[in-house]
Parts: structure tokens; sequence; C-alpha cells
């Protein structure tokens, strides 16, 4: 049996949770690309970094080729939300300060971390963190929620979790976007209009997801009413502790900032072009 890549001889913790509404959500994703590279050759540990990004829409390629995407972005900006795209498959997902995000980030292994290994590593971590609750996560795609995949996760028929993967320099970075609070259902309503007036009934080649609000829900909403994302915090490190023999919480090292920056720099020109 291959042993889980959730135990680890060190985990290293970033928590971006609270850092509130200055921090931009393509900064995200120039730390973990960062990350990547200094886990990759080993000058890190395996790490787990947690954020939360207020009122942000994040699209993926396929979105920005609908064809009045124009349109659909200002739907979004006149309700309050800013838009970016992501270096990362997938397609749009609602970011606010109900949904909590993970990434764990893993060395590439001498024979490589499957594909499948990745996402399963991320549910288990899940799985683990609700056990208390006693409720059955299922791994499925659930057709009517927005970026649907593969790897959604649901309880009940409801999805209020998606992962994503990258890979970057001898680095795998699993991620994940969990609906803590609030309503699922609202947030995949927003998503069902951007696709309305993104699309305006025009044939396309790509087939853009049908957007059903009642398929998702977040996690107070099926779990737990009392659930808050600092309480999910709480259980994503007990979770943690007990799969490591040491955990440490970090930022960024002064060795990593000068690749951040970089890496910072070419988000936003590539997020530039993209829009």
């Amino acid at each position: 049996m291959i042993e889980s890549l959730l135990y680890q001889p060190s985990w290293r913790i970033i928590d971006q949770s609270s850092l509130g509404y200055q921090f931009d959500a393509l900064q995200s994703f120039a730390i973990d690309d960062t990350l990547c590279a200094f886990v990759g050759k080993g000058e890190s540990p395996a790490t787990s970094r947690a954020w939360v990004h207020h009122q942000t829409i994040v699209l993926g390629i396929q979105d920005t080729k609908l064809p009045y995407l124009e349109e659909g972005i200002e739907l979004l900006e006149s309700m309050g939300y800013r838009v970016i795209v992501r270096n990362s498959g997938g397609l749009a997902v609602v970011l606010d300060e109900g949904v909590l995000n993970i990434s764990l980030i893993f060395p590439e292994t001498e024979k490589g971390i499957d594909i499948n290994r990745g996402y399963d590593t991320m549910l288990e971590l899940i799985q683990k963190m609700f056990e208390a609750y006693e409720v059955d996560i299922v791994a499925q795609e659930v057709v009517g929620s927005y970026c649907p995949g593969s790897y959604d996760l649901s309880i009940d028929g409801k999805k209020f979790a998606g992962i994503s993967q990258r890979r970057l320099r001898k680095g795998v970075a699993v991620q994940i976007y969990l609906g803590v609070t609030g309503s699922g259902s609202e947030r995949a309503e927003l998503i069902r209009r951007f696709y309305e007036i993104g699309l305006q009934g025009a044939q396309t080649k790509f087939v853009y997801p049908d957007v059903k609000p009642d398929t998702m829900a977040s996690l107070s909403e099926l779990v737990d009413s009392n659930l808050t994302v600092q309480k999910v915090m709480v259980l994503l490190l007990q979770t943690l502790k007990n799969k490591s023999e040491h955990i440490f919480a970090s930022q960024l090292t002064e060795e990593e900032m000068p690749v951040f920056e970089q890496n910072y720099m070419r988000v936003l020109d590539r997020n530039q072009k993209a829009l």
C-alpha cells in the first residue's frame, strides 16, 4: 500500500487567511509558484498554505474566450467583484470572505506523483478534517455546479469544494477552495448570470457549464451552522499535526521573496494579456 502524502516528516504552515482586502489573489498564484520551486529543490519542507480573498472572481483560460466576455466582466464588477484569470486549469469560481483556500505543496518523488494521487491526498485531508461530523464527503463531478470536475467534493449531492493542481519545477501544488460560510447557491447564481451574459445564446466550440444554483452549498449549510473559516483552520492544523512529527508556522523567507517578486510580475503581465 502506498503511504499517504499527508504523512510528512515536517509540515510548514503559511496562514494567510486573515490578511483581508489588501491581499490580492494574483499574489497567491505567485506565492504557490515560488513555494513549488523551493519545495521542489528541497530547500523547503512540504508546505500547507491557507488563504482567503475578498470579492474576487477567478476565471479560467477558457472563460476568456466567451463571445461577450467584456459584458460578463462588467456585470461582475458592477456587483463589487474584482476579476482575474488563474494560471491553472478550470473555469470561473467565486472567492469571498467565506471561502477558505488551501494549498498542499509537495516535492515531486523519483517515480513522480500521479495526478490522481495528488487529488486523493486533498480528498483525504478534507475527509479527516470533518471526520467528527460523520458526513459522507464524495469526490465526483457535480453536474450543474460551476467549475465542474471529477474531484468536486459534495455532501448529499451538493458541491462545497473544487480541487485543482499545478506542477512546476519539481514541485506539486494541490489546491482546493472550500465554501465554508455564506450561500453556495448565491455564489452559483452569480456565475450563472456571468455565463448567461457572456454567451448570450451564442454557439461556441467549448461547452460552458449550465449552472444550476441549487447544486451548490457551503459547509455551514451542509454540516454545522456554527462553522467559520477560523474553526476550519483549526481543523486543518490539528489534522496536519496528527500526520507529522513536526509542524511550524512560517511566512516567505528572505531567499524566497525575490523569487516571489519575479513570479508576481510575471503573473500580473499574464493576467493583463489574458483580459
